[in-house]
């Protein structure tokens, strides 16, 4: 097939195309910025976009079979108002653009993979959130106002899909926990980094739960739906997520490290603010389970965290 990857020069978007790129498809990156040499596997074909505009880049999504778009300011950030619109920007217009190119195509691709995120769910620790009986966030009271945010970005990054969608394309909304891979600049890489430091204990209580994915099984669950006719919202997420606790516990246990200093949420506070970034990535409890996939069959490689942390235990020693 034909695969053209929008905002693909990510740590995620690295890893897709290296699998998809060992299963013999037709890779194309479509980027804000000319990647470093080795960025981007061997094989990989870039062209640039400015992520907003119409331009030259459009015509590789005419007559290709799938796109997808990860595009998409980090979130890694302090949430400053210049930040907070790069943030919202950068998803809406680079998926408007997207959606403009499909629609003005020729001959449309028949799916469109669509980013999104798990943090459009609610901050609840009571019951998973799957696609069907899942709190979407923002109005209970349980949710901080700081943290409000995030999803009304989400909500907006999936109401611009579906605007710029076509009959011909099948959209499929990708709401992502974590994927969890070995390799610089991932989230992996940071938690990894904490428990080596001795630093990764609890962060705050310690009850929010983690959702997350491996990174094979993320790849693999895009090739599902690219052969499934599964549309519209699909959660890509292991399908046991863990408390924060006895996720930085295995972690430690996995790499043989007894000690791991726990954070109040004063000290998060604190640290967030020299590190530029925010709490609601580590305090948020995130409990959201892949109802879909499951109900269509899909089976994970790495169901729960310990399997996965041996995986990637494997995967880390070879980097």
């Amino acid at each position: 097939m034909k695969i053209v990857v929008t905002g693909g020069t990510g740590q995620v978007g690295r890893l897709v195309c290296e699998h998809w790129l060992r299963q013999g498809h037709d890779l194309v990156v479509v980027a804000r910025h000319t990647p470093a040499p080795g960025v981007l596997p061997q094989g990989v074909r870039f062209v640039p976009w400015n992520g907003v505009d119409l331009g030259p880049w459009a015509t590789e999504i005419d007559g290709a079979d799938v796109v997808l778009n990860l595009a998409g300011r980090s979130v890694n950030c302090r949430y400053t108002a210049t930040h907070r619109q790069q943030i919202l920007d950068s998803r809406v217009h680079s998926t408007r653009a997207v959606g403009a190119a499909i629609q003005g195509a020729t001959t449309p691709p028949r799916t469109w993979l669509q980013a999104s995120t798990a943090t459009i769910y609610a901050h609840r620790f009571d019951a998973d959130n799957d696609e069907e009986q899942g709190k979407i966030g923002g109005a209970e009271s349980t949710t901080p106002g700081d943290w409000k945010f995030s999803i009304q970005v989400a909500k907006a990054w999936e109401a611009a899909a579906r605007e710029g969608s076509r009959p011909e394309t099948r959209l499929v909304l990708l709401r992502s926990a974590m994927v969890m891979a070995p390799g610089e600049g991932g989230i992996f890489d940071t938690l990894l980094t904490l428990v080596r430091r001795r630093l990764g204990g609890r962060a705050g209580h310690g009850r929010q739960y983690v959702s997350w994915i491996h990174g094979d099984d993320f790849c693999r669950a895009l090739d599902w739906l690219i052969e499934l006719p599964l549309e519209g919202v699909v959660n890509l997420a292991a399908p046991h997520p863990i408390p924060n606790a006895d996720f930085m516990r295995e972690l430690r246990d996995a790499w043989g490290i007894r000690l791991g200093l726990p954070a109040t949420r004063w000290m998060l506070t604190l640290g967030a603010i020299l590190l530029r970034t925010e709490t609601e990535l580590i305090l948020k409890s995130r409990r959201v389970v892949p109802g879909r996939l499951l109900a269509s069959g899909f089976e994970f490689d790495y169901p729960t965290w310990p399997a996965a942390l041996v995986r990637l235990r494997e995967q880390w020693s070879r980097c």
